[in-house]
C-alpha cells in the first residue's frame, strides 16, 4: 500500500502566501465581468452607474489588489530582497566628502545671456560651453540673482591685494563699482 506524501512546510507556506492573491485576482475579474454585463443591458447612464460602483469599482481594485498579492508571495531571502537590500545600502551610505566638494570648489559661473549665477556642478549649465566663471563685479554689473536650484555660495570679493608698488597706480579694474546703499 502506497502512502501519500505528506506536503512540506514550506511548500504549505507557499500555497498559502500564493492562493489568497490568486483568489482575489478571479473575485476581482468576476465583479469586473458582471458589472460589464449590467452596464450593457442599459441604455441610460443614470442607469449604468450603479453597475460601474457596486461591482466593475471594487472588481479593478480586487484585481490589483490580488495582483499585489501574488507578486509578494515570494518569502525572505529570494533574490528580490537581496537586490532591495543591496538598494537601501546604496542609497544609505554616505558620498565620500572629497566627492561631495570637489563641484563646489572655484567661482560661481555664469551663461553670457543669463540672468542667474550657479556652483560649477550646477545641472542647469552642466555641459554648456558658454558658462564662465564670474567674480563679484560681474554678478554686480549684470544684476545676476543666485540658482534656485543649486542654490550658490555670493561670488567672494577679492582678497587684499599685494602692496602695489610706487609705479603701479590703481586702474579701472581696480574700481568695485558705484556704491550700493
Amino acid at each position: 500500500m502506497n502512502r501519500i506524501p505528506r506536503p512540506s512546510a514550506a511548500g504549505l507556506l507557499r500555497a498559502l502566501r500564493e492562493w489568497p492573491g490568486w483568489f482575489t485576482l478571479a473575485a476581482g475579474a468576476v465583479l469586473c465581468v458582471l458589472g460589464w454585463y449590467g452596464v450593457s443591458g442599459e441604455e441610460l447612464a443614470a442607469r449604468q452607474l450603479p453597475y460601474i460602483a457596486s461591482a466593475t469599482a471594487p472588481g479593478a481594485a480586487l484585481i490589483v489588489a490580488g495582483a499585489v498579492l501574488v507578486a509578494a508571495r515570494r518569502g525572505p531571502g529570494e533574490p528580490a530582497d537581496r537586490r532591495l537590500d543591496q538598494l537601501y545600502a546604496l542609497l544609505v551610505t554616505e558620498a565620500p566628502a572629497a566627492a561631495a566638494d570637489e563641484g563646489d570648489a572655484g567661482p560661481p559661473v555664469g551663461l553670457p545671456d543669463g540672468t542667474l549665477y550657479h556652483r560649477r556642478d550646477c545641472p542647469l549649465v552642466a555641459g554648456k560651453t558658454g558658462a564662465e566663471p564670474l567674480d563679484v563685479r560681474a554678478v554686480r554689473e549684470r544684476g545676476l540673482s543666485p540658482c534656485p536650484v543649486c542654490d550658490p555660495e555670493p561670488p567672494e570679493p577679492p582678497g587684499p591685494a599685494a602692496e602695489p608698488g610706487p609705479a603701479a597706480e590703481p586702474g579701472p579694474a581696480a574700481d568695485p563699482g558705484p556704491p550700493t546703499g
